[in-house]
């Protein structure tokens, strides 16, 4: 899947991609509540992003626009997001840096994801987002729809978690359909979206 402005992002663009998250998902209502340690939200919330995206440029499948003002990190079909052994890796990062019990919270939230996922062959959106020095300028729906037009051109499906329901607009207009709902341990409903392969 390639982009049109926006370019394939590397292992040297890691740290802007963290910084990116982290100011993105700080209050998000599923994310941020993960990390209630709200003076060290930042520092913990980096740590498991940090964690997430180097394991994922396993894919030439995460995404930086121009400026450095959105990212997205897509898994392709048939791909994992984390092996067997980097779970580990990160259960244990998690708990030297967040507890046991931000721990399980966050590895619960990942498995309820992973189970929802659909089986049907797709493009999984794993994280999207803007920078907090960029929100509202529409980067982040450009690329998204920038990567759309790439995985149209396959033939292809596409899916994302929305953990915050301002988004599911968007992501209705750019295509997707609320596909199921996945309830958290603290009650915060995430819709589940589904964009099916566009008529050839």
């Amino acid at each position: 899947m390639t982009s049109g402005t926006a370019r394939v992002a590397g292992p040297a663009d890691i740290d802007r991609i963290v910084a990116i998250l982290t100011t993105a998902f700080f209050h998000d209502p599923l994310w941020g509540p993960a990390f209630p340690d709200v003076d060290r939200r930042a520092e913990q919330a980096a740590g498991l992003w940090r964690f997430y995206v180097t394991c994922v440029q396993r894919y030439p499948c995460t995404y930086l626009t121009a400026g450095g003002e959105a990212t997205s990190v897509w898994i392709p079909p048939g791909g994992v997001e984390l092996t067997g052994a980097e779970e580990a890796e990160l259960e244990r990062l998690l708990l030297n840096t967040t507890g046991r019990e931000a721990t399980d919270g966050i590895l619960a939230i990942m498995g309820q994801f992973e189970a929802a996922r659909p089986r049907e062959p797709h493009h999984y959106l794993g994280l999207i987002g803007t920078h907090d020095a960029h929100r509202g300028a529409g980067h982040g729906m450009r690329l998204l729809a920038e990567n759309l037009a790439a995985v149209d051109a396959e033939g292809a499906a596409a899916y994302l978690e929305s953990s915050n329901p301002v988004n599911d607009a968007r992501y209705a207009r750019l295509g997707f359909a609320p596909h199921g709902t996945i309830t958290a341990a603290s009650g915060h409903v995430i819709t589940t979206m589904w964009r099916p392969p566009l008529p050839r």
